[in-house]
Order: C-alpha cells, then structure tokens, then sequence
C-alpha cells in the first residue's frame, strides 16, 4: 500500500494535476475542497502527508493547519503549502501557521515531488 496524501484544494482542475500526479508514482489520494473539509478529513483518513491550499473557502488553509496541529495524533504529520500566495513573506506565515514545507504555484512537478519525498522517502 503507498503513502497517502491529503490533497485540500478547492479547484478541480489543480487537484486533477495533483491527483494525476501523485498517483502515477504511487501515492494514494484523498481530497477536500474546503478547509473544514481538510480538517475533518486529516482525522479520519490517517493521511501520511498533506498537500494544504491556503486560499480555501470557509476556513483558510492557515486555519486548517491549525487545526490539525492542535490535535496530537496530527501533529506528526507533514504539511505542505502548495498555494498561488506567493509573495514575499507568505512562506513564513504558512510556517508560522504550522506548515512544513512551501511550493508556489504554479509548481514544476519535479520539485513537488522532490518535496514530498523529503517527508516520505
């Protein structure tokens, strides 16, 4: 059984490249559109890595991260922000929110992969 990763993305076609992407090296997928969805999905779906938006609607990926972080069987679990936040300063929010990790989009699927790869050898 590969790693599962957490994709929390609201947009179809980004979590379609994702879901493409990470399936064909052997990762299983789970998806939420929303930041509570994520949340409630990362405690019920023991996913191994997190792909966390930040724009998101309802709670944003900062709060979701958050969130997840409070819980303690969580707190283990890698959390990277793939989002199109991208100016100067936005990566250090994402690690101040309790992020791992910061690609921008748009992401080369090389380095993306390079990252989680980082978290799941």
């Amino acid at each position: 059984m590969g790693k599962r990763i957490l994709v929390v993305e609201d947009q179809e076609d980004n979590r379609r490249i994702l879901r493409d992407l990470l399936t064909s090296v052997g990762y299983e997928i789970i998806e939420a559109t929303t930041g509570e969805e994520g949340v409630a999905l990362a405690e019920t779906g023991r996913p191994d890595l997190i792909l966390m938006d930040i724009q998101l609607p309802g709670i944003d990926g900062y709060e979701a991260t958050r969130r997840i972080r409070a819980h303690p069987a969580l707190r283990q679990v890698p959390i990277i922000a793939v989002t199109s936040y991208a100016l100067s300063g936005d990566d250090v929010k994402a690690m101040e929110a309790g992020c791992d990790g910061y690609i921008p989009k748009p992401f080369s699927p090389r380095a993306l992969l390079a990252k989680i790869r980082e978290y799941l050898p």
